[in-house]
C-alpha cells in the first residue's frame, strides 16, 4: 500500500553500524538526499519531498530509524544514546557508496543530523532542517516555564513502560493525535495513517521510540554539551512551522550564533509537522535551496 503513495520507491535492507535497517529509495546519482524522520513517524513522513528530490537528480534514503517499523529494534536505552544514532547516519553514509551528502531532518531525526554536523562526522554539502532547534541556541530557552509545560510530554516518557504501553494502545488514533497537533486532517489520509499505526505497532517499536527520549535526558545531552558545540560551516536551511504545539518559536532565536551559513524560514499558521501540512512551500524553499537560488519567503510561495 505504502508503494502506492509513492510510486516508484524501491525497500532496501541496509547493514549499518551492526544492525539492519529498513530504507526506502527513490531516484538515482552520486548525490545522496539522506532523510531522517522524527517521532512518531517513519520514512513516509517524507513521501511528498521524495519524489521532488529524485527529480533534482538526488539518490533519496529515507530510512527508518533504529526502533523503527521494520528496522532492526535493539531493546535496551543505552542502545538509543545519541553517539549510537550518530553511528546509524555515519553508516548509512558509508553504504551508500555517495560522492555527496545532503542531510534532511525533522523532529528527532533533525536533533541526530544537528549534531552528526555539528561533530562532522561525515562530510554534508548542505543540512535541512525542519522544526527541530539547534541544540546549543534552544539551550537556556528550554527552561522557561512556558517551554517547560510543552515539553512535558517528555518527563512523562521517562517513566518506565507506561509510555509504550500508551503510544501502542493509541496507534490507530494517530491521524487525531496529530490533529490534535495542527496538522489538517486531510494531510494524514486513511491510507498513511494505516502505515504509521503499522510502525508503531511492530513488536518492540513503540519501546525504541520512546527509548530515544530516555537516553537523552539520561545523559545523553549532558555528554554532547560536555564535548562542545563548534559553529556548524554547512550552508544550513532551517524551516519553521509557528504553530508548533511542543516547541516555541523561541527556540530558533540565536541560531546564526551557531550556524555559520544559515536561512531561516518562519512559516506562519503551520503546525511542526511542516513538510506534511504545507509540502508545496516546504518543497519551493527545498528546490531553491538546493538548486542555489535564493530561498522564498512564505508569502511569496
Amino acid at each position: 500500500m505504502s508503494d502506492d503513495l509513492v510510486p516508484g520507491v524501491r525497500h532496501l535492507d541496509v547493514s549499518a553500524n551492526g544492525l539492519r535497517f529498513h530504507v526506502a529509495e527513490l531516484g538515482e546519482g552520486p548525490k545522496l538526499a539522506l532523510l531522517l524522520h522524527g517521532f512518531p513517524e517513519c520514512w513516509l513522513s517524507w513521501r511528498h519531498q521524495l519524489p521532488l528530490l529524485a527529480k533534482l537528480g538526488y539518490r533519496c534514503w529515507a530510512p527508518s530509524l533504529r526502533g523503527y517499523g521494520r528496522s532492526d529494534r535493539p531493546p535496551a536505552v543505552r542502545d538509543y544514546a545519541i553517539e549510537r544514532l550518530l553511528g546509524d547516519v555515519a553508516g548509512w553514509i558509508d553504504a551508500s557508496g555517495a560522492e555527496e551528502v545532503t542531510l534532511v531532518g525533522h523532529d528527532w531525526g533533525g536533533l541526530i543530523a544537528w549534531y552528526f554536523a555539528m561533530r562532522r562526522v561525515r562530510p554534508l554539502a548542505r543540512l535541512v532542517q525542519m522544526n527541530i532547534p539547534h541544540p546549543t541556541a534552544a539551550h537556556g530557552r528550554f527552561r522557561n516555564a512556558r517551554q517547560l509545560l510543552r515539553s512535558s510530554y517528555a518527563l512523562f516518557f521517562q517513566i518506565p513502560w507506561l509510555p509504550e504501553r500508551a503510544l501502542f494502545a493509541r496507534r490507530h488514533r494517530i491521524a487525531e493525535i496529530l490533529r490534535d497537533s495542527g496538522l489538517p486532517e486531510d494531510r494524514m489520509p486513511p491510507e498513511v495513517a494505516a502505515v504509521y499505526a503499522e510502525t508503531i505497532g511492530a513488536p518492540g517499536a513503540a519501546r525504541g521510540m520512546i527509548h530515544y527520549y530516555r537516553a537523552l535526558v539520561r545523559g545523553g545531552a549532558a555528554r554532547q554539551r560536555r564535548a562542545g558545540s563548534p559553529v556548524i560551516d554547512t550552508p544550513t536551511l532551517l524551516i519553521w512551522g509557528e504553530d508548533d504545539v511542543a516547541l516555541g518559536k523561541e527556540l530558533t532565536y540565536g541560531t546564526g550564533d551557531w550556524v555559520s551559513d544559515l536561512t531561516l524560514r518562519y512559516l506562519p499558521g503551520v503546525s511542526h509537522w511542516v513538510q506534511l501540512h504545507v509540502p508545496e512551500t516546504v518543497n519551493a524553499m527545498l528546490e531553491a535551496f538546493l538548486t542555489g537560488h535564493p530561498v522564498p519567503e512564505a508569502g511569496a510561495v
